[in-house]
């Protein structure tokens, strides 16, 4: 499975450091092809990476200050499913109820409080039980413009 991983200039730091302890536990990592540099604009790192993400079906890491305006770019993006997360039971929760392929993470975070989360969210199989499909099929339907009540 392949990690694609991105940040604006504000989540550098971290990204590299994430993206090294990826690569040294062996998983596929793929950075962004964008250059990060002062007043670069997160929604930029978001679209590139989520598109990745639905491309090759992989998982992705997105990080900006507080991770709230990546995960509101990355869910326009049809197909993500992005939640921003500051712990593991999140992570967890965010795959196994909502199938979230991304998740967006403040740069705040240290490595050690984010190695837990992004272990997590990858460890974690996605959402399987008949009620968390259905919901999932609900958010589907909202994003095709086709829900109901």
């Amino acid at each position: 499975m392949k990690i694609f991983i991105g940040a604006d200039h504000r989540g550098q730091e971290l990204k590299d450091k994430l993206k090294n302890y990826l690569l040294e536990n062996g998983f596929d990592v793929k950075d962004s092809t964008i250059p990060s540099h002062e007043g670069d604009d997160y929604p930029d790192f978001a679209y590139e990476i989520c598109n990745q993400v639905l491309k090759e079906d992989g998982l992705g890491i997105l990080l900006c200050g507080t991770g709230i305006g990546m995960s509101i770019a990355a869910n326009k993006i049809k197909g993500i499913r992005c939640a921003k997360v500051n712990n593991e039971n999140e992570a967890f929760l965010a795959k196994s109820h909502n199938a979230a392929n991304v998740i967006a993470l403040s740069y705040k975070l240290t490595l050690d409080a984010a190695i837990p989360i992004v272990d997590m969210f990858i460890a974690t199989k996605p959402a399987s039980e008949e009620r968390h499909l259905r919901r999932i099929e609900k958010i589907n339907k909202i994003e095709n413009n086709t829900y109901t009540l």
